[in-house]
């Protein structure tokens, strides 16, 4: 079975009864005022149906209308929007996300927001689902004391519906609403004023809407993909830029005759006769074969060391120092 809930506007006297089970139901609590309103009138978070007042004592309910191709849940990115093999659309608030999507898309304007809340969700009416599963009707149909509302399989309300204008021709206006209406909804209106104001448009049209979402949302993962590869091009391309140019000012400040990096790594030796080797074998065009002895000059010459000279001339200084301290001894005594 379809679930589906028939509205006669014909029957409704606006007492509310409706609205008050379905808050109980779902412990909506009381309603909120906001700013400017005198009476809450209109859908909310605590509030998933209404009863909106028209002219000449017309009383109009409003909630989701459960079509049987959802345009929110085609546009909710994570799937927390749900039609169910029963008929309902059901909401599941641990995977949405809060981007909201589903309030755009949908052409009725159903879907409310907890705004006040520090972690809001998205509320609205999911035409009591467990009651639905467990074989009982909703509870504002059961609640209605008017019999305004009928629940049962969507095609026997059509059939219903259709006895209905056609026995009272003069006090319907003869149309279904709902019946095909961006694909059908299973929340179904009969009335004898027009109830184009209940839409986004007077002619919302028959073609179902996610056809129409799906035109963009499937382009999202190409574009995503997309985007990722590029931006991963444009972080090697720079990281490399990077690190040539880091490579570049190394080579300019710290070039020794070659590069200070393999002087270094020539003084690195385990021993200073390693290190003189390895020095001598980095340069040979400067030390010729046959020349390491002058190779050891030059390497200690250059790397700030002590030659064998220095240290001979610093022997006979040190010498000539305590022959001299000697002499001045022998005087004094």
């Amino acid at each position: 079975m379809s679930a589906a809930i028939l509205v006669d506007i014909t029957r409704c006297t606006g007492c509310e009864e409706c609205v008050l089970a379905c808050k109980a139901e779902n412990d909506l609590g009381p309603d909120r005022l906001r700013k400017g309103q005198e009476a809450v009138d209109g859908l909310s978070s605590t509030r998933f149906s209404t009863v909106l007042r028209k002219p000449d004592d017309h009383f109009v309910r409003q909630q989701c209308r459960h079509c049987l191709e959802p345009a929110c849940v085609s546009a909710c990115l994570v799937g927390a929007m749900q039609k169910t093999p029963e008929g309902p659309v059901v909401y599941d608030s641990e995977l949405c996300m809060g981007c909201r999507y589903c309030l755009v898309a949908c052409p009725y304007g159903i879907p409310r927001y907890e705004w006040d809340e520090a972690a809001p969700l998205v509320r609205k009416c999911d035409m009591c689902h467990d009651r639905v599963v467990e074989g009982k009707e909703p509870a504002c149909v059961e609640a209605c004391p008017e019999g305004a509302l009928v629940f049962g399989d969507r095609d026997d309300l059509l059939a219903e519906a259709r006895r209905r204008i056609a026995d009272n021709p003069d006090t319907y206006v003869n149309h279904i609403y709902g019946e095909k209406e961006v694909g059908g909804t299973a929340v179904l209106y009969i009335s004898d004023i027009s109830l184009s104001f209940l839409g986004w448009s007077e002619d919302p049209g028959s073609e179902p809407l996610p056809k129409l979402t799906w035109t963009s949302l499937k382009k999202v993962p190409g574009i995503a993909a997309g985007m990722g590869g590029l931006m991963g091009v444009i972080y090697w391309v720079i990281n490399r830029r990077m690190k040539l140019a880091a490579e570049a000012a190394g080579d300019e400040s710290g070039e020794v005759k070659g590069g200070s990096g393999e002087v270094l790594e020539a003084m690195k030796g385990d021993s200073a006769g390693d290190s003189i080797e390895s020095y001598s074998d980095a340069y040979p065009e400067e030390h010729p074969e046959g020349s390491k002895e002058n190779s050891v000059e030059d390497f200690m010459t250059e790397s700030g060391a002590a030659t064998p000279e220095d240290a001979h001339d610093t022997e006979t200084a040190t010498g000539e120092e305590e022959e001299s301290g000697s002499i001045r001894e022998e005087v004094r005594v």
